[in-house]
């Protein structure tokens, strides 16, 4: 029985990817020592995996794992632009995909076949102010103003909508709100902006290779505003690989974390030498729920199996360390269940006792 992969394994996400693998693997491992999927004659399950380093690989990847490989199901594709290509394909072929990509757009087009782990962009955006205010205000710190950096993809502006909506009801200045293009090689000029603008509070919504850039100017420039990350690139350990001490103290907002879990982390950092970051999470417990659902539709028809995740709700393995500890989805395939979350780097970890107003 294969369930199909599709993730960036090249290119400048290509760390992204290699997490979603691991957790994958340890999963199917899991299932085929348990004896394989019970309703199905302990068929094993096995993974064929896709490169999609860019939205224009999705669909033909997408198209390749089902009309030869002859998966029941996908799992993909993090970035939120390949998610987005790659969906279409799917619905079109009327297979279940699972996602953790966060862009608001992709349960939001009446699509009946994709399934989004994660709350949505723009909810992470507004949870991400509303937890740091609050952190400010628990430090005897009035917020007043804040900036925004934001990459212009479809993450990143519905991401930055959430913050600069939180921040009108709260009645905060956004006295810095600059998009720009990913895979920036030079934010001299967007720092030097964040410098001459007073903001206490910054956030950035970036992946890797951009996080770690802006973060090491700030650095550099002395520039000692508190930093909120938008998830992304600010919560895997090359972030800390990266930047070193320079990681210390920086916050982000994340769907989920290791420490949750901790039997887990032990046993995952056991076998590839550290913790698992929040794609390895949730694209690993989004897995585990699609095999379920193929073992309660009893079938390997897509429409059937489809029918069972929809309705499924899973609380165990990778789930354990979702916020909340399940795994289930509205009509439109969004997460009932998750919750955003603030942590914080310190000691070389990612640590998650930052967990004020969740909702």
């Amino acid at each position: 029985m294969k369930i199909g992969v599709v993730v960036p394994l090249s290119g400048q996400n290509a760390q992204f990817g290699a997490n979603i693998r691991n957790g994958i693997e340890m999963v199917a491992a899991d299932i085929n020592g348990r004896g394989g999927i019970a309703s199905l004659d302990g068929a094993k399950v096995q993974v064929v995996y896709a490169d999609a380093p860019a939205p224009s690989a999705a669909g033909v990847a997408v198209q390749r794992l089902v009309s030869r490989d002859r998966v029941v199901g996908i799992v993909g594709s993090f970035i939120s632009n390949i998610t987005l290509a790659a969906s279409e394909v799917t619905e079109r072929l009327g297979v279940t995909m699972v996602t953790h990509s966060f862009a608001d757009q992709i349960t939001e087009r009446g699509y009946k076949h994709i399934f989004q782990l994660a709350p949505k962009a723009s909810v992470l955006g507004e949870a991400a102010f509303d937890q740091a205010l609050e952190l400010g205000k628990q430090a005897g710190e009035k917020i007043e103003k804040i900036a925004i950096l934001w990459e212009d993809t479809s993450y990143g502006t519905s991401q930055s909508k959430g913050l600069r909506e939180a921040a009108r009801k709260a009645g905060v200045q956004v006295v810095l709100d600059e998009g720009y293009p990913p895979g920036i090689t030079d934010v001299t000029p967007l720092i030097n902006k964040l410098r001459a603008s007073g903001a206490q509070l910054v956030f950035p919504v970036s992946y890797l290779n951009d996080a770690v850039l802006i973060i090491r100017s700030m650095r550099q420039q002395q520039i000692d505003a508190t930093v909120v990350g938008g998830a992304g690139g600010y919560i895997i350990p090359d972030f800390q690989r990266a930047l070193g001490p320079l990681a210390t103290g920086v916050l982000s907002i994340a769907p989920a974390n290791y420490d949750a879990d901790p039997a887990l982390e032990k046993r995952y950092e056991a076998k590839y030498g550290v913790w698992p970051s929040h794609e390895t999470i949730m694209y690993a417990a989004g897995f585990e729920q699609l095999v379920q659902a193929v073992d309660t539709a009893k079938s390997r028809n897509p429409e059937a199996i489809r029918d069972a995740f929809a309705a499924s709700r899973y609380c165990g393995g990778f789930a354990r360390a979702l916020p909340g500890g399940c795994s289930a989805f509205d009509a439109n395939g969004l997460t009932t269940t998750g919750r955003p979350i603030t942590v914080e780097w310190r000691d070389g970890g990612l640590i998650g006792p930052h967990r004020v107003v969740q909702g």
